[in-house]
């Protein structure tokens, strides 16, 4: 019998199984809403083939000694269990799905660490993100929609933009200070992750600006923690936040896992409050080109050091996690993922059709203790805010939500 193939953790998920928490689990959430009804028969064949499609994705953790040196991943070649489950519909059913997808991480010990939860015709999948990211199962699904309506679910080609010689932003802040903390709100007595999902209209953007609607979602971020720490006495600081950049391509080739490295986007107290709105949101642009042409490991150097395998992988998870709380002053003030649009049509087939509406949402524990995760499909912006409930509550959440619709708005300005 041939020996399944290992393959040994690479840095981000190493770094992440170090530091597991129960009770805020690292899950990552994506939703898909359809406008017609879903065949279960017809759903649980096409997820299936899609694993095997892509079968990277089919992978638990491998047992070993106290001693090892690295943790590995195991290939298998089918499913432990069953992926794709149905829910009974009823008033809370996605209420509930949601709130599964927050407390309940698929296991790392069973293959594959995802799990398809239908409820109507919405499908919920939750990943474990010391596994895997959101745009990796995002392309899974996509191969799963075309298997089950027989609908090219190719990518849309990327938006093309003018090269632009690479040039050191002018004037950015400086990082040697430890950045804002979200100022606490009314905290949750019970642990773990809330959430709030909503749909917002595209932010207009003149023709020819200078800035994405990226760098409009990094402005209205910016401006609306800005604004709550303000309205909460907490003393102005200088704000970081954390951007994912994934240049993987969206086809069957993108390689599956935790794909995308992370760079920090610096506000100045002064720039965000009372800001000419045209230049912020310039020197935000000159910024996060900057950042993404810069090349960097996924985590930074610091990371591959500590998950070099020179020690035992206990030893070094109990380093990790002690470095890990030390550096919690200087951790990013929150997290901006922005998808972007939807790359795939999730083109069902004629009787399910295709997918109009996609939240994201992405683990928000503390020390940041809250995520902002967009994503535009169907010409609408489907917003998720994710918090920490040792941090803030639903009616916290609700009010950060208002200000965001509110400076979103204020990033729609004329030439």
């Amino acid at each position: 019998m041939t020996a399944p193939v290992r393959i040994p953790f690479p840095v981000v998920d190493e770094v992440s199984r170090h530091c597991l928490q129960e009770e805020e689990p690292e899950t990552v959430h994506i939703e898909v809403h359809l406008p017609g009804p879903v065949d279960q028969m017809r759903l649980r064949k096409a997820f299936t083939e899609a694993l095997h499609r892509h079968p990277r994705i089919l992978m638990r953790e491998a047992k070993g000694p106290w001693y090892r040196r690295r943790y590995e991943w195991e290939l298998t070649p089918e499913p432990d269990v069953e992926v794709v489950t149905f829910a009974p519909p009823g008033p809370r059913a996605l209420q509930d799905a949601r709130t599964r997808a927050l407390t309940e991480a698929p296991p790392l010990s069973v293959s594959p660490p995802i799990r398809l939860e239908v409820v109507d015709s919405v499908l919920f999948l939750t990943i474990n993100h010391t596994a895997l990211d959101g745009p990796a199962c995002l392309r899974v699904l996509a191969t799963a929609a075309e298997l089950y309506g027989g609908r090219d679910n190719a990518p849309a080609a990327p938006p093309v933009r003018p090269a632009e010689p690479r040039q050191e932003p002018s004037d950015t802040p400086t990082t040697w200070s430890p950045p804002a903390r979200v100022a606490p709100g009314t905290p949750d007595p019970s642990p773990g992750n809330g959430m709030l999902v909503t749909e917002l209209p595209l932010p207009h953007r003149p023709k020819g600006s200078p800035y994405t609607v990226n760098d409009q979602l990094m402005v209205t971020t910016a401006l609306t923690i800005a604004h709550w720490n303000r309205e909460h006495g907490a003393r102005p600081r200088p704000l970081r936040i954390t951007m994912p950049v994934d240049d993987r391509p969206r086809d069957t080739t993108m390689p599956i896992g935790n794909g995308t490295r992370l760079v920090e986007v610096p506000f100045s107290p002064s720039e965000l409050h009372h800001p000419d709105m045209s230049a912020l949101l310039r020197r935000t642009a000159e910024r996060t080109r900057a950042l993404k042409a810069l090349p960097r490991p996924q985590l930074g150097h610091g990371a591959a050091l500590l998950t070099a395998p020179w020690a035992p992988v206990a030893a070094r998870a109990a380093l990790t996690r002690t470095l890990r709380r030390a550096a919690a002053p200087w951790t990013s003030t929150t997290l901006l993922s922005n998808i972007g649009r939807i790359p795939y049509p999730l083109d069902f087939g004629e009787e399910t059709g295709r997918a109009h509406a996609v939240w994201f949402s992405a683990p928000a524990r503390m020390p940041r203790g809250l995520t902002v995760t967009t994503a535009s499909t169907a010409g609408r912006l489907h917003l998720a805010l994710r918090w920490s409930r040792a941090l803030l509550s639903h009616g916290d959440g609700a009010h950060l939500r208002d200000l965001f619709e509110h400076y979103l708005h204020t990033t729609e300005v004329t030439p």
